[in-house]
């Protein structure tokens, strides 16, 4: 059982590894088979991409800093 200062980590960066999936894998693979005909898709497809890895980089960071203090308080109490 964790304690109260402690939380448990096993599944908070799902959302970041699903936007970065977003942003890398599925976004370019669809421009490529959908072909695009005008530069407009290109650029949506772009700033889509941008979007997604921009979020994730936010969510990563916001998760990071939740959990580092429970890590560095148990460090403390166990030296």
């Amino acid at each position: 059982m964790l304690s109260p200062s402690q939380m448990p980590t096993g599944t908070t960066h799902t959302t970041t590894v699903a936007l970065l999936m977003m942003a890398f894998l599925f976004i370019p693979a669809l421009v490529f088979v959908s072909r695009p005909i005008a530069y407009e898709s290109l650029w949506f497809a772009i700033a889509a991409s941008l979007l997604c890895a921009i979020l994730a980089g936010l969510n990563w960071a916001r998760l990071s800093n939740l959990t580092i203090p429970t890590i560095a308080g148990r460090r403390n109490r166990a030296g």
